[in-house]
């Protein structure tokens, strides 16, 4: 039987649609997951109460739509940061991690989900902290959050991001070295094309090499916009990924809005599917 990819859809791109409008239009587009911004859910998604939390869970359910997990994690509330000097903040942008390890695991009556920890500007060294007390911090938050992503059936996704955006995990291979470090089963990496810019080796290679530690891939343009707007071509990944037969999601995280949510959403799965056929 031929190797199926699954394919899921970040919600930004509808972060101004009616919460059941936007999964119906996503299933009809042809996707069958839906990653989930938290800020599109509230300002502070702490605050989500139980009841929507199961609104939402029963309208993906009623539409077809598996609930995939989090990401752009620290969007609001506005002003936290996981490696500032300062103990208090730090403390509080790390409660928040944690509260949304709570918001997943709801979000998905506990079953397995992802929370993709990217977020450059809530990351980086500040203040006068070094890139590699930064990078501790981090990284310690994460092994400290490990133990309650465990309970609530989440595994956190430690993202690499480029140089332009961020000084903390800068390539898949740091990643990777850290996330062996932690040893943690609930702490795992994933591969994004936009923010793989700056690696030297070939994608696909990446992904081979790590591929027993990466649980996610994200899909877009090297500049951001959504797949098929740009000059990638996303089958030596594919073909990886389809030769070790991987069984996560295909998840379209688009960064340039301008086209619609529908364009966007439609011309990035046709194009992936013309991509596939071509293996």
């Amino acid at each position: 039987m031929p190797h199926i990819f699954r394919h899921a859809l970040c919600n930004e791109i509808y972060k101004d649609w009616d919460f059941a409008e936007a999964c119906r239009s996503i299933r009809s587009i042809g996707y069958t997951g839906i990653e989930i911004a938290p800020f599109t859910l509230a300002e502070d998604p702490a605050t989500v109460p139980a009841a929507r939390r199961a609104e939402c869970r029963r309208i993906m359910a009623d539409e077809g739509l598996s609930f995939i997990g989090l990401h752009w994690l620290m969007v609001s509330p506005k002003g936290l940061h996981v490696t500032t000097p300062d103990a208090a903040l730090r403390a509080r942008s790390w409660k928040h991690i944690h509260d949304l390890i709570d918001l997943s695991g709801d979000l998905a009556a506990n079953a397995p989900t992802l929370m993709v920890f990217g977020s450059p500007f809530q990351r980086a060294s500040v203040d006068g902290t070094t890139r590699q007390e930064a990078t501790r911090r981090y990284v310690d938050g994460l092994a400290e959050a490990a133990p309650h992503a465990g309970e609530r059936g989440v595994t956190l996704l430690m993202e690499a991001l480029p140089v332009a955006q961020c000084d903390v995990v800068q390539t898949l291979d740091e990643a990777a070295r850290w996330v062996e470090q932690v040893n943690h089963p609930n702490l795992r990496t994933m591969f994004d094309v936009h923010n793989a810019i700056d690696e030297q080796d070939p994608h696909a290679d990446l992904v081979e090499r790590h591929y027993s530690l990466i649980r996610h891939v994200h899909v877009n343009e090297l500049d951001g916009k959504h797949c098929g707007r740009g000059g990638y071509d996303f089958k030596p990944v594919f073909r990886t990924l389809r030769r070790l037969d991987y069984q996560g999601w295909i998840s379209l995280e688009a960064f340039d809005f301008s086209f619609g949510a529908e364009t966007i959403a439609a011309e990035s799965l046709r194009h992936l599917e013309k991509e596939i056929e071509q293996l």
